[in-house]
């Protein structure tokens, strides 16, 4: 088993990281944190969007992702902050599966 690598959906890195570093931030009252969240979860999904898709769908996928980020400012406010970081991480983690992830495993 040395030398293999577990692919992890994108789904789950958008999402997760999403999620994540909204909740560390708002526990640590420390918002570069959630950003540091945010940035390596974005990194870590880019680099593998790059290496499972092509450049045009990479690109769709981080402005997805970062505009995710942006949209659950103004959604915050509308609907709460809970569902708003939910439905952006939903929307994030099903554009992600979709262009990149569910012909990964074939």
């Amino acid at each position: 088993m040395y030398g293999r690598v577990m692919a992890v959906p994108t789904a789950a890195i958008t999402a997760g990281s999403l999620i994540g570093g909204w909740q560390l931030a708002r526990r640590t009252g420390i918002r570069p944190l959630g950003g540091a969240v945010l940035a390596a979860g974005g990194a870590l999904a880019g680099r593998e969007w790059a290496r499972r898709t092509s450049p045009a769908t990479t690109a769709a996928l981080v402005a997805t992702y970062v505009g995710a980020f942006g949209l659950s400012h103004p959604l915050a406010k509308r609907i709460g902050s809970w569902p708003a970081v939910l439905a952006v991480s939903a929307l994030t983690a099903a554009v992600s599966w979709a262009a990149a992830d569910r012909n990964a495993a074939h």
